[in-house]
């Protein structure tokens, strides 16, 4: 099975991720493009480059494909880039023909620009670090209650407004090649939303017209690459805080019920009862609000004892965003992850878990039914998101103060021996580096 996989940009979560997933299943070909050529926080991807590279790819089963890499240079400059809707409009032809040509099934998505509520602009416009509380303030009033008044210069107001438009109307090109057959399956992903604002009724637009909307963003190629393998996958979420399963996640403007739901159908898996489960998704979902260790927002750990099901399981951790839950993944290695453990996740927001995990199940158990599995290749993938989302998000990030490999080193020293014991497997971290040097993110790599 080729599949084609053209992520959003370079960092490990987008680009190591999917390999290390695919990996599992030795009956896939993930085809990557070189990674020099993709986006990172400063740069825009090379998309000529791009267009190379794709234009060489002679046969592949099914194709997934981030469309802002090609049409902005990635997620993040699909915010900054100045040039007009005609540039980008004449760039995603191109685009569309080489796809005609592939004659592969497509799985694309193409974000709905998000509205991030702070004055941070490492990833907006320079602008955002004067407007950006302002801008989303006035763009959430304006759709709630259909007037607003705001004291935003007036040529920063028509810069955000004139991208803004730039960028729904190239989604509303997308949607018609969607209608013309282009794609399998289209996606317009809804990232950091809050309940209004010029994003959130977009997205309402797009789906009157018939667009599908998810909110996420970073975790929907691994869900459409869930959905590209053809393997039938019964699910039972398990929540163990079902009274509280209604509660909306930070960054999204869906419950966390509504959030598990919507991944599954999106990755092609069916929900099932707990006796006809191909696997148990548990959801250590939270009481009252998500917590965030490192925006220092609390919430209440967990305080229940608790068994692995006995039958496959895989654990999405989503109490806090950004991180695992310390006190849950105590009990977890106290108890020992067992022979029906599949996976585990607690990436940044919950979508992210949800998705990457999901996707990650699919894969392994469609490589166990074919009697492709890589039993190594798990491990390597399950010592990846321990060391990253337990280990360093959760615990060392927060003991660092700026991006030094040698001290991050040192400090996981102790985690690496424990996450080796835990999966019954000598360890070798042979790389940490701090991608986009800042601490949001880290890459691992392990022998």
């Amino acid at each position: 099975m080729k599949i084609l996989f053209l992520p959003i940009d370079n960092r490990p979560v987008c680009y190591q991720l999917p390999k290390l997933i695919a990996d599992m299943n030795e009956d896939i070909e993930l085809i990557l493009p070189p990674r020099k050529l993709l986006g990172g926080l400063h740069k825009q991807a090379d998309v000529d480059g791009l267009f190379k590279w794709l234009s060489s790819v002679k046969k592949v089963d099914s194709a997934v494909l981030s469309l802002d890499t090609i049409a902005y240079g990635g997620l993040i400059p699909s915010r900054r880039s100045p040039e007009t809707f005609e540039d980008i409009k004449n760039r995603i032809e191109k685009l569309k023909q080489i796809l005609v040509k592939l004659n592969a099934k497509i799985f694309a998505f193409s974000s709905v620009m998000r509205i991030s509520n702070n004055n941070i602009n490492q990833e907006e416009k320079e602008y955002w670090n004067l407007y950006g509380e302002k801008i989303f303030k006035y763009s959430y009033e304006l759709h709630k209650y259909g007037k607003t008044e705001t004291d935003i210069p007036q040529e920063i107001l028509s810069d955000y407004i004139t991208t803004r438009k730039r960028n729904f109307e190239i989604n509303k090109i997308y949607l018609e090649w969607q209608k013309q057959g282009l794609f399998d399956t289209l996606i317009f992903s809804k990232d950091d939303c809050a309940e209004f604002g010029f994003n959130v009724k977009e997205a309402q637009e797009l789906e009157d017209m018939g667009g599908i909307t998810k909110t996420g963003a970073d975790e929907i190629p691994l869900t459409l690459l869930a959905r590209s393998v053809d393997t039938g996958v019964n699910v039972c979420p398990f929540f163990l805080e079902p009274e509280y399963k209604n509660l909306i996640s930070n960054y999204e403007d869906v419950s966390i019920e509504k959030s598990v739901l919507g991944q599954l159908e999106l990755a092609g898996c069916d929900v099932s009862g707990m006796s006809s489960a191909d696997v148990v998704l548990v959801i250590n979902n939270f009481k009252d609000h998500q917590g965030e260790i490192v925006m220092k927002r609390p919430t209440e750990e967990f305080d229940k004892i608790w068994l692995p099901p006995d039958k496959n399981y895989a654990v999405a951790d989503v109490r806090f965003a950004n991180g695992a839950d310390n006190a849950f993944i105590e009990q977890l290695f106290d108890k020992g992850l067992g022979r029906n453990f599949l996976g585990y996740s607690a990436w940044n927001t919950s979508a992210n878990t949800l998705g990457s995990l999901i996707c990650a199940v699919k894969v392994l158990i469609s490589a166990k039914n074919a009697k492709k599995f890589q039993p190594s290749a798990f491990k390597r993938l399950q010592a990846v998101r321990f060391l990253d989302d337990w280990a360093y998000q959760a615990n060392v990030r927060q003991q660092l103060t700026r991006p030094d490999v040698k001290e991050l080193s040192s400090k996981m020293k102790i985690y690496e021996e424990r996450v080796g014991a835990v999966l019954n497997s000598e360890l070798t971290v042979t790389k940490y580096s701090f991608p986009w040097d800042r601490l949001f993110e880290v890459e691992i790599g392990i022998n």
